[in-house]
């Protein structure tokens, strides 16, 4: 698969890709909460097959115990090799952005296991959280795209995990 980057968004890309897992996860919930009104919207209106796949892997989490939605998310981004990580790995990049659109919508909601109150990003992450923020809207999409694409697990390519049999 090609990502597209420019020098700015390699560079954060970069810096994301650094942060450990839970300040990437916390990352993506502080961009939902700071910008969704204005980038999370082009996910769900970039495709019309997508609300469903996205809506469908999304329900899938919604039922594990929230100690269990919080690993998933570890694990698509450690790209760990199980079914849902799979899943996820064979939706298309708008599909993918829509799912993490849906989650963040269920920390909101109560669905999906929430951020703790007293969070705080590392001084790394808030400078990617406001370099994110000085991009253009079309390099955004592009940030987030190369941010979603590789994690998880592409069911087509992944050679077989001797500890999960897949």
């Amino acid at each position: 698969m090609t990502y597209t980057t420019s020098n700015s968004s390699a560079e954060l890309l970069s810096a994301f890709q650094a942060l450990d897992v839970d300040q990437q996860l916390a990352l993506f919930y502080f961009i939902y909460r700071e910008m969704g009104d204005t980038v999370t919207p082009a996910a769900p209106a970039a495709s019309t097959v997508s609300p469903e796949i996205a809506e469908g892997l999304f329900n899938q989490v919604k039922e594990l115990s929230q100690e269990e939605q919080l690993q998933l998310q570890r694990d698509l981004i450690n790209r760990q090799n199980k079914p849902l990580t799979r899943q996820y790995g064979a939706l298309s990049d708008t599909t993918k952005l829509l799912f993490w659109y849906n989650l963040a919508q269920g920390m909101d909601n109560g669905t999906i296991i929430p951020m703790p109150n007293d969070y705080q990003l590392s001084d790394s992450a808030k400078t990617v959280l406001n370099q994110t923020k000085g991009l253009d809207f079309d390099e955004q999409i592009t940030l987030f795209r190369n941010l979603v694409s590789p994690m998880g697990v592409d069911p087509t390519s992944a050679a077989q995990d001797p500890n999960t049999g897949l």
